[in-house]
């Protein structure tokens, strides 16, 4: 017989981090968040569905109105079996009590509890009174505190307090849980009633496997923006007319060489809205100066990832020699006239990362016109570069809270973000692992298969697993 799903009702008073919890353990950025209190004034239940199936519910309540009259009732009546559903029973026609019965509803039809309270401030005798009645529902129930600031003052006494009346109580901070704390916050659902174990298990093992599914799907892309950007070239026309004059000749490379940029800059944005729609993201910011809202083609982004000249000569990968021969685009081999090659020039795009071009330019001669064409990319590094980038991009799309929309990143006593350094990923790798993923770049510049590709693919897997559990650093402020 298919186990019960397990419901759970995310209480506490107006402005807690309610929603923010919810939208955060349902990975959904468009549940209504807003810093006023009061916000919610309904239940409203969020599923999460992996494989067409609801493996859990939360259901985020408003927040309490009345918790005074809602003890004295529940004292008075406790000789009930299930307090919580006759107290909706009771005073459901009464309009004084909507806001409370919509939020005893779900308790009153089994619902277990996660109460959330703001543990930055002090606790004050509303909250001894929210406590008790929640403890007096005698239904299965965790508490967590949701202290989105690095005020530790009140933290004890919180504690204290839920220790007495709660199951479990965690600490989680709906603004910057990664998927490894959100997890963790599942697995100690079970510990609130061994009951519950059960269906809990189930879906762990369903958060679990989705997870693995999405991060092979996050290799795929990253393997497709690497062969798709390594093969990549642009070629223009221009007529000999417009080239008569050395200006004329400079217009057309430069306008060949930023659509070559353009487009290489295309196919990584591609790959970032697929990065962002596999982990479920619609609500996207970047803090200014992240490394990723620098352009992709630029001296800052090359300092700052990829692999060292050291490395990659270690890995034997001398400037160009991964590249293969340059292309003659010429029709059938039939060239009208000396080709010019321009493989090593100052300045734009063939002068990037300290002289070593990115990629060569091919001017073709034909009858009346000449043929611009710049690529594939041969610098050694710039595949380095464009992982490194990918598998942040994936790291911080792991590892966002859905939640942290809500979050004031203004504020001065916020929860910091790790101080990170710029550093690729990509250079923590062993040599032999930067030489194999030097001949997978090679193959695909030559749009060959590479009959190591699953090797690779593993690799960037691996890493991203690292991320997602916190084995290895998230760069998620970058």
């Amino acid at each position: 017989m298919a186990l019960e799903i397990p419901r759970l009702a995310i209480m506490g008073h107006p402005n807690a981090g309610k929603s923010s919890v919810v939208a955060t353990l349902t990975e959904n950025d468009r549940i209504a968040i807003d810093q006023r209190a009061g916000t919610t004034t309904e239940s409203d239940v969020y599923p999460v569905i992996i494989d067409g199936q609801t493996v859990i519910e939360f259901i985020d309540t408003p927040g309490f109105q009345n918790p005074s009259a809602i003890l004295e009732w529940f004292q008075a009546h406790s000789a009930q079996s299930d307090l919580a559903g006759a107290f909706v029973l009771a005073h459901r026609a009464d309009p004084l009590f909507a806001h409370d019965c919509a939020l005893l509803e779900p308790v009153g039809a089994g619902a277990g509890i996660i109460l959330v309270v703001d543990g930055s401030k002090r606790i004050k005798e509303k909250d001894r009174i929210e406590i008790e009645l929640l403890r007096l529902t005698a239904r299965p129930r965790m508490a967590i505190l949701n202290n989105l600031t690095k005020q530790p003052r009140y933290m004890e006494q919180w504690q204290d307090a839920l220790s007495k009346a709660f199951n479990s109580v965690r600490e989680f901070n709906a603004h910057r849980a990664t998927y490894a704390e959100r997890l963790k916050l599942l697995s100690a659902l079970k510990s609130i009633d061994q009951r519950w174990e059960p269906r809990l298990e189930q879906t762990i093992d369903a958060f679990a496997r989705d997870w693995e599914r999405r991060i092979d799907q996050a290799a795929t892309t990253i393997l497709d923006l690497l062969r798709e950007s390594l093969s990549f070239r642009y070629s223009e026309s221009f007529k000999n007319n417009k080239l008569v004059f050395k200006s004329g000749q400079e217009r057309a490379k430069d306008a060949v060489m930023a659509a070559f940029g353009d487009g290489l800059r295309a196919l990584e944005v591609r790959a970032q809205e697929q990065i962002r729609a596999n982990f479920r993201h619609n609500v996207w910011n970047l803090a200014p100066g992240s490394i990723l809202d620098q352009d992709l083609l630029s001296e800052e982004v090359s300092r700052s990832l990829g692999i060292s000249r050291g490395q990659l000569a270690l890995a034997g990968i001398a400037a160009g020699a991964a590249s293969g021969a340059t292309i003659d685009l010429a029709t059938a081999g039939s060239s009208l006239g000396a080709a010019a090659f321009l493989g090593a020039a100052a300045g734009g795009l063939l002068g990037f990362m300290g002289g070593n071009a990115l990629a060569k330019l091919d001017i073709e001669q034909a009858a009346g016109t000449q043929r611009f064409t710049v690529g594939p990319v041969t610098n050694p590094k710039f595949p380095f570069i464009l992982l490194d980038r990918i598998i942040l991009y994936s790291a911080r799309a792991m590892n966002w809270a859905h939640g942290r929309q809500a979050a004031d990143e203004a504020a001065p006593d916020r929860v910091p973000d790790k101080e990170i350094p710029s550093k690729g990923f990509t250079e923590s790798l062993s040599t032999q692992q930067q030489r194999d993923l030097a001949r997978f770049f090679g193959a695909a510049r030559r749009g060959k298969s590479f009959d190591r590709e699953d090797d690779c693919r593993e690799l960037i897997k691996a890493i991203l697993r690292d991320v997602a559990q916190d084995r290895i650093d998230s760069r998620a402020d970058l």
